[in-house]
C-alpha cells in the first residue's frame, strides 16, 4: 500500500474509534446526566472552551509537538471526558469538558495539516495536481469518519436495551413529554427509566477502550511527517502571528455580509443543540426510554451523511438558494409539528421521522453554509472560517446553556424565530451579491462543504 494512503487510513480509523465514543456520549448527556442539567451544562462549557481553543491553540501546539503528537495528545483529552462520566458530577464533568474543548481545535487542525502535507507530498512524487490528491484524501477520511455517528449510537442502544427498567413509562409520565414538558417532573421520569450503573459502566468502558485504541493506532502506526515537510508547514503556521489571527477574526466583522451571516451560522449550532440536547430527552427518552436514543441518532446520522453527499453533488445544478429554501421549509414544518405532537410509544415510527427530516435540513446548513463562506470570502478564508467556527460554537453554547431553564415549546419558538431571522439576513446577502456582481452566477457555482463541515461538531 502507498505509504501516504496508509497514513490517511490510520488517521481515518483513529478518528472513527475516537468519535464513536464521543458522538455516542454527546447524544446521551441530556438523558444520562440530567440531574440539575449537568449533562447539557457540560456540553455548553465544552463548546465555550472550543471557541477559545480555536482562536489561540492550534498553531502553537502543532509548532511545538508536530502533527502526529498533537493528534495523539488531543485524543487523550477526549478520553478524559469519557473517564469523567464514570463518576458524573460538577467536579468531574465540567473540568473534563474544558479539557476536551481545549483539545478539540488542535486535533482537527493537526488532522487537516497532516492530510494536506501527505497529499502534497504524494502529488509531487506522482506528478499530479496537489488539490486533486488532497481532496481524495479528505474524501477517504470522511467516508470512514462519517460512520462514527452510527457505531457510537448503536453501541449505546444495544447495551441499554439490556436494562430491566425498559417499558416502565406510565401514562402520567407521558403527559410530561413533548413540547410542554414538565421541567420539575422530567428529571424524575428520566431517572425512573435510567439504566443500572453496571450497564452505564459497561458502556463507558467500551467508549474509553475505543478512545484508547484510537490513541494507540496513531502512536504505533502513524508516520511522523518528514522534517523538511514539517518545517514548511510550520512556516505557514507562523506567518500570521498569534494576535493578528485573533484580531483578523473580529476585523472581518467590518464586512457587512459577514455580519448578516451571523444568525444563519448561529442557527446551525442552535438546531444541532436542540436535537441532541432536547429532542433526545423530552421526546425519545421521556416516551420510549434511553435505550432508543442511539437508534434515533443513527437515523439522523445516516440521513445527514447521505444528504450531505447528495447536496454537495447537486448544488451545482440547483444552486444554493433552492437548497436553503428546502431546508427552511423542512425545519419549519418539523418545529411546528413538534409543537403540536404529543409523543406516545404507539407512534413509534414518528420518533424516527423527525431526526430523518432534521438530518436532511442539517445537511443543507452544513454543506451550503460552508460553501457560501468559501465563495463570498475567497480572499479572507481563514478569518471567515474562524468566524464560522466562533458563531456556530456560540450557538451550541447558548442552546445547551438554556436547555434546562426553559420548557421545550419556548425553545422551539426561539428556534423558529432565529430561523426566520436567518433567512431574512441570508436573503439580504444574496441581494448584496446580486447588486455587486450582476453578471456572475454565484448561485449556480458548485458549493461543497469540504472538511470544515465536521470541525465544529467536534
Amino acid at each position: 500500500m502507498e505509504r501516504n494512503l496508509k497514513n490517511v487510513l490510520v488517521i481515518s480509523f483513529g478518528f472513527l474509534f475516537l468519535f464513536t465514543a464521543y458522538g455516542g456520549l454527546q447524544s446521551l448527556q441530556s438523558s444520562l446526566n440530567s440531574e440539575e442539567g449537568l449533562g447539557v451544562a457540560s456540553l455548553s462549557v465544552l463548546y465555550a472552551a472550543l471557541i477559545l481553543s480555536s482562536m489561540f491553540l492550534p498553531p502553537i501546539i502543532i509548532k511545538k509537538l508536530g502533527c502526529k503528537w498533537t493528534i495523539a495528545i488531543s485524543m487523550c483529552c477526549y478520553i478524559a471526558f469519557s473517564l469523567g462520566n464514570f463518576y458524573a458530577s460538577w467536579y468531574t464533568l465540567i473540568p473534563t469538558s474544558v479539557i476536551l474543548g481545549l483539545g478539540g481545535a488542535p486535533l482537527w487542525s493537526a488532522k487537516c495539516t497532516y492530510l494536506t502535507i501527505a497529499g502534497t507530498s504524494y502529488a509531487e512524487k506522482a506528478g499530479k495536481n496537489a488539490k486533486d490528491i488532497i481532496n481524495q484524501y479528505f474524501g477517504v477520511f470522511f467516508l470512514v469518519f462519517q460512520s462514527s455517528g452510527i457505531w457510537g449510537n448503536l453501541i449505546s442502544s444495544l447495551i441499554f436495551s439490556q436494562s430491566s427498567t425498559n417499558g416502565e413509562i406510565t401514562e402520567e409520565d407521558l403527559a410530561c413529554c413533548g413540547a410542554y414538558n414538565c421541567l420539575t417532573d422530567t428529571t424524575n421520569t428520566t431517572e425512573s427509566a435510567k439504566p443500572s450503573n453496571s450497564l452505564i459502566y459497561t458502556l463507558l468502558g467500551v467508549y474509553t477502550a475505543s478512545g484508547v485504541l484510537a490513541v494507540l493506532l496513531i502512536i504505533i502506526f502513524l508516520d511522523q511527517i518528514k522534517s523538511d515537510q514539517a518545517e514548511t508547514e510550520k512556516e505557514k503556521l507562523e506567518t500570521p502571528s498569534f494576535w493578528s489571527t485573533f484580531l483578523a477574526t473580529f476585523k472581518h466583522l467590518k464586512d457587512k455580509r459577514q455580519c448578516l451571516l451571523i444568525p444563519l451560522t448561529m442557527y446551525s449550532g442552535f438546531e444541532q443543540g436542540f436535537l441532541s440536547g432536547d429532542y433526545t430527552k423530552a421526546y425519545v427518552t421521556c416516551a420510549l426510554g434511553i435505550q432508543y436514543v442511539g437508534y434515533v441518532m443513527i437515523c439522523f446520522a445516516a440521513v445527514n451523511s447521505l444528504c450531505s453527499l447528495l447536496f454537495g453533488k447537486i448544488s451545482q445544478f440547483t444552486g444554493r438558494k433552492l437548497l436553503f429554501a428546502l431546508a427552511t421549509v423542512t425545519n419549519t414544518a418539523c418545529i411546528i409539528a413538534l409543537l403540536l405532537w404529543k409523543p406516545h410509544p404507539k407512534q413509534f415510527a414518528v420518533f424516527f421521522v423527525f431526526p430523518a427530516l432534521w438530518g436532511l435540513s442539517d445537511a443543507v446548513w452544513q454543506t451550503q453554509t460552508n460553501g457560501l463562506y468559501g465563495i463570498l470570502f475567497e480572499k479572507h478564508k481563514e478569518a471567515a472560517f474562524a468566524n464560522y467556527r466562533l458563531w456556530e460554537s456560540l450557538g451550541f453554547v447558548i442552546a445547551f446553556g438554556y436547555s434546562t431553564k426553559l420548557q421545550v415549546y419556548i425553545k422551539l419558538y426561539i428556534l423558529l424565530s432565529i430561523l426566520v431571522l436567518s433567512m431574512a439576513t441570508y436573503g439580504a446577502v444574496e441581494c448584496l451579491e446580486a447588486k455587486s456582481s450582476p453578471g456572475t452566477p454565484t448561485a449556480t457555482k458548485k458549493e461543497n462543504g469540504g472538511p470544515l463541515t465536521q470541525e465544529t461538531r467536534m
